[in-house]
């Protein structure tokens, strides 16, 4: 695993160089910045790309780490982010964020060790073959006198309004034609449906929860990541999300 770590304390990077040292991490690399502009300098090198994961400091001189993580999310392969603070007031914009964790200062081993396990299990795009752009599947959508290509790679999730689908993507949303039963079909193996009115990215799945809604009751909701938002599933459909989220799931974690 390729560790970036992003503190303007130099105290605080060497504690936790040393604290990844002891938690038997093995560590491709480690390195180092002490403020936004050079972690994302880092991270826009060729070798940046291969980062894994981001221990990210919050409260620092220029750009803080929430506004460096929205950056860091529009990556092409963005890696996880851990963030590391002394101030625990930020931690729903932080998970809001697709935060994998969030720790506060001073850092336990063992809670450095569990953030680490955690991330290990998360899915990376970037691991994944590389798919030939010619061959990528896309939607095409006519928006204001202009064509334009959203490769199914960047869709979250596809919503039926009254006449139209809702198109979410990591960065905005996009209205088109055509029936969601349509798309289902056609990009069966890129999108699962979670709620009659909704499809949903297979590979942007993150969690099934219980989840209460003062208008339907007790149900459950689909965590999706780059998504703060959690997304209704209906009963029926509760089965086949959860046997998609279990694909990408370590089997040893199962038992």
């Amino acid at each position: 695993m390729h560790i970036l770590i992003v503190d303007d304390e130099a105290l605080a990077r060497n504690r936790l160089r040393a604290l990844l040292k002891d938690a038997g991490t093995e560590c491709g690399s480690v390195r180092e910045a002490a403020n936004a502009a050079e972690a994302l300098a880092l991270l826009q090198e060729r070798a940046g790309a291969d980062i894994d994961l981001v221990l990210l400091d919050i409260h620092m001189p220029g750009q803080d780490g929430l506004a460096l993580a929205q950056t860091i999310q529009q990556l092409a392969h963005p890696p996880a982010i851990v963030f590391v603070t002394a101030h625990v007031d930020h931690a729903v914009s932080a998970f809001e964020l697709d935060a994998a964790d969030y720790l506060t200062k001073p850092v336990r081993l063992a809670r450095l060790q569990q953030a680490i396990a955690k991330v290990q299990r998360l899915p990376r795009a970037a691991a994944q073959p590389p798919v030939p752009a010619g061959n990528e599947p896309a939607l095409v959508i006519q928006e204001r006198g202009r064509t334009v290509r959203i490769p199914m790679a960047e869709v979250l999730y596809l919503k039926a309004e009254q006449k139209y689908v809702t198109l979410r993507t990591f960065s905005r949303s996009y209205i088109l034609d055509g029936s969601l039963l349509e798309l289902e079909s056609r990009h069966a193996d890129h999108v699962i449906r979670v709620h009659r009115s909704m499809l949903v990215a297979r590979r942007a799945l993150r969690a099934l929860e219980k989840h209460f809604d003062p208008e339907e009751g007790e149900g459950w909701a689909v965590r999706l990541h780059g998504l703060a938002e959690l997304l209704p599933v209906s009963r029926r459909q509760v089965a086949s999300v959860r046997e998609s989220l279990l694909q990408f799931t370590d089997p040893a974690s199962r038992t």
